[in-house]
């Protein structure tokens, strides 16, 4: 199935009986929408420990895209700053033009949840030139640290806004993230909801929260509540008229978690 701007309904194209999975890379629907599931992304920043991967070297070359977990996030954030950069080819200078944008608002979204940070430092190992290690520095003074200083909220903070403040030409078709909110401060919280809602109008961003502070950022609109039931997720959007009355005076996680939209353990 598949909804287009020239379709008042769902347009179906029957891939018939047997060899499924070859029919899927074939027909020109189906093969639309084989590509674009195939882009999808699920993100899990839950682990910030010492030995997470995200605070290891990483190799300098594997910046293409955003790891799911993070772990190259330093040559991700090199690659932004070092392929924005001027080199006097206009055409060159006009594309890049994004990546140094990107990264500079990756550095001011930082900034706003950790007034304490200046900038990264990224630079490629001196002794092994083929490697990375996410470093940054503190406002006021020239010595810098690696990531193993930083707080577990605020360098999954600095994931996710590398995530959501990405150049939307390389994102993936959908983006899916596993509770953002662990961890962080509601101020930042606030923050990410932002950028959740800026990403949202280049690619189909889709959360699974817990947190009241960060569902009161959306509109009902917005919202899926996911129930067990029948033996399985049961999934179904608000309507309007569960809550007409309660909108008024109070803000959709608050309903929540008066159980009013339910969503809640039974």
């Amino acid at each position: 199935m598949f909804r287009g701007p020239g379709y008042v309904s769902p347009y179906v194209e029957a891939l018939g009986a047997g060899h499924t999975e070859t029919r899927l890379g074939t027909e020109r629907i189906a093969r639309h929408a084989h590509e674009s599931i195939g882009s999808w992304r699920v993100f899990h920043f839950h682990d910030t420990s010492e030995a997470s991967p995200v605070k290891q070297k990483h190799a300098l070359d594997d910046n293409m895209f955003l790891r799911s977990d993070a772990k190259n996030l330093a040559a991700f954030l090199y690659r932004l700053r070092e392929a924005g950069k001027d080199t006097g080819d206009l055409l060159h200078d006009l594309t890049t033009h994004y990546y140094r944008a990107s990264y500079q608002q990756i550095v001011a979204a930082v900034r706003l949840v950790a007034p304490f940070f200046a900038d990264f430092v990224l630079e490629p190992d001196r002794l092994k030139g083929d490697t990375i290690q996410l470093a940054w520095r503190e406002q006021g003074s020239d010595e810098y640290f690696t990531a193993h200083t930083l707080s577990d909220g605020t360098l999954r903070f600095i994931c996710l806004a590398t995530l959501l403040l990405q150049p939307n030409f390389g994102m993936p078709t959908a983006v899916l993230i596993d509770e953002p909110e662990l961890g962080l401060h509601p101020a930042a919280i606030h923050q990410l909801a932002a950028m959740i809602r800026s990403a949202s109008l280049h690619t189909q961003v889709i959360i699974s929260t817990q947190s009241v502070t960060l569902m009161n950022q959306f509109h009902p609109e917005h919202v899926v509540v996911v129930e067990r039931g029948a033996g399985g997720s049961m999934f179904r959007r608000i309507s309007p008229d569960e809550i007409a009355r309660w909108i008024d005076d109070y803000a959709l996680g608050e309903l929540w978690e008066k159980n009013i939209i339910e969503g809640r353990p039974q």
